[in-house]
């Protein structure tokens, strides 16, 4: 019998809907020889944080459906927000404008919404230096390249024509006044912006924003703003910048953490943006460690020098696959490969900084975070706050979302914020539902990740965890194939009932998450077929 989980028209809930559907025996017979699965439920065992599944943003009836549990406030425009009067700078995603934020868009709303529904909260606080000054609400706006000043430039905003993209004949154009849309700031204005917030919310103890991140993309600056910050970020600018508003942070609430440095990419792990993206004068001048690893270590003497306290909770780094969201044959399938990146220490990346671009060695993103903290500040939390694969439309890239979240709690991250979420009713939002709401019930993936393992993980790949409330062991099994795959698995350490509940999701309904027949496991193993390209989550009830 297959029941049919089906979304409602906005995608806010899922509700069993009273279909019965014939089982097909022949089904499995046709399907190929998959890989084995194996699962030991005594191995490999640590928790699972909640805050892998956030999102910078979410439509609110699916972040309430999914309990949402962080969300973050940041990007580009959030590097010169001004909270005295809600004003914040487009930069280079549009004309360099200054504009002024609805009351539904101020930060305040955003801490206030979130805590609505019971979301942790990510706030940045700006570190450039230069923060939005006060603005008219509507055209014209104050911007970065004026065409009063600059006159010939490759583009105007076509609703406010005196707003150039500060170009010429491809050209970044020099010599902006940052007076024209900023003011400067210190690290102080960090301190005064937590404390307004601690005023209107209380402390991070209390109930209050919780974690605070040290600007965004600092490195690129000297191209998202470079009207206000041309030239490249040093490794003493981002150190000295970030410690000083950290502390600052820290003393107007002790209680809450501090993440950064918000990298933008691969470069960031090797230099800094004045050496480009190869170690060179500015890395040696810092004991020829990388920007990321002197970071660390930077932040670590700090807080020595400073009582031993602590001024750095979350490492952060953001990671785009370079695929540029193409759906091709040839796109889908590196899609699928490429979140080997995150962990595998025999795949090599297969974009630029691969053999043919700066011959980088496996990138293990996660593991290599994890790895620099163990060495350089130990005890330091590793998040990634930005990163989407791509494709979220599709089946296929709701795979990958589905690999990638499997990887996050495999793997122990810490916290991860999709940007560029998914709409509720595209296939990325079911990768979330699959982990978070399976049954349309609240039921979810376990708490406590244990071994899993397939013996081919570009096939079928598969994550296990046992969930602390009912001590059910959930299974995560992805088909990467355009083919039906029908696997042995065998589960090690654990007594089940002899039955495993099925939910799959798949292309014969993108709309639903289908309630399968139940799966027989006898004296720990059991045969399963596996949909191509699909989703499919098993529940073992403890016996």
């Amino acid at each position: 019998m297959r029941r049919k989980l089906r979304t409602t028209a906005g995608g806010s809930a899922l509700t069993l809907v009273a279909a019965v559907l014939t089982a097909h025996p022949a089904a499995a017979l046709a399907a190929a020889a998959g890989p084995a699965l194996s699962v030991d439920v005594s191995a490999g065992r640590h928790a699972i944080s909640p805050d892998i599944y956030g999102l910078n943003g979410a439509d609110p009836a699916f972040a309430a459906e999914i309990g949402m549990p962080v969300a973050r406030w940041g990007g580009n425009a959030s590097s010169r927000y001004n909270f005295r009067n809600h004003t914040y700078n487009t930069g280079s995603d549009w004309y360099f404008e200054n504009i002024v934020a609805s009351p539904d868009k101020t930060v305040e709303a955003f801490v206030q919404t979130n805590r609505d529904r019971g979301t942790k909260q990510i706030v940045t606080v700006p570190l450039i230096g230069w923060v939005a000054k006060d603005s008219p609400q509507e055209h014209p706006f104050a911007c970065g390249f004026p065409g009063t000043r600059f006159p010939a430039q490759d583009s105007f905003d076509q609703w406010d024509p005196n707003c150039g993209n500060g170009r010429l004949d491809g050209a970044n154009l020099t010599g902006a006044d940052p007076a024209d849309t900023s003011i400067p700031v210190g690290p102080s204005f960090g301190g005064e912006m937590v404390s307004h917030l601690v005023k209107n919310f209380g402390t991070a103890a209390r109930g209050g924003v919780r974690i605070y991140e040290l600007d965004n993309e600092p490195v690129l600056w000297s191209s998202t703003h470079r009207d206000v910050h041309p030239d490249a970020v040093t490794y003493d600018e981002l150190g000295g910048k970030g410690t000083a508003t950290a502390a600052a942070i820290k003393a107007a609430d002790r209680s809450a953490a501090v993440l950064g440095p918000s990298g933008w990419g691969y470069c960031e792990w090797v230099a800094s943006g004045a050496d480009g993206c190869a170690p060179g004068a500015d890395a040696a001048a810092h004991g020829g460690l990388n920007l990321s690893q002197w970071y660390l270590k930077n932040m670590r003497d700090y807080g020595a020098a400073h009582g031993g306290k602590r001024f750095l909770d979350y490492f952060d780094q953001h990671y785009y696959p370079q695929i540029s969201g193409g759906t091709d044959p040839d796109s889908n399938a590196l899609r699928l490969r490429s979140t080997r990146s995150l962990w595998d220490p025999t795949y090599v990346e297969e974009s630029w900084i691969g053999p043919s671009g700066v011959n980088a060695p496996p990138l293990q993103f996660i593991r290599t975070m994890k790895a620099w903290v163990a060495q350089y500040y130990p005890g330091t939390k590793v998040a990634i706050t930005e990163y989407n694969w791509g494709a979220l439309d599709t089946v296929n890239g709701a795979l990958a979302e589905a690999d990638v979240l499997g990887i996050f709690g495999r793997e122990g991250l810490d916290l991860a914020t999709m940007w560029g979420e998914p709409q509720p009713a595209q296939p990325g939002a079911y990768a979330f539902r699959m982990y978070r709401n399976y049954d349309g019930a609240g039921s979810r993936f376990g708490d406590v990740s244990v071994s899993g393992a397939s013996a081919d993980q570009g096939q079928l790949a598969v994550y296990a965890a046992q969930r602390s409330s009912d001590r059910a062991l959930t299974l995560m099994v992805v088909n990467k194939t355009g083919e039906e795959l029908t696997s042995t698995l065998s589960v090690a350490g654990f007594r089940s009932t002899g039955t495993a509940k099925r939910f799959t999701y798949s292309p014969a309904d993108l709309t639903s998450i289908v309630r399968d027949a139940d799966v027989r496991v006898n004296r720990g193993s059991a045969v399963a077929t596996y949909p191509a390209n699909s989703i499919t989550m098993l529940v073992l009830p403890r016996a």
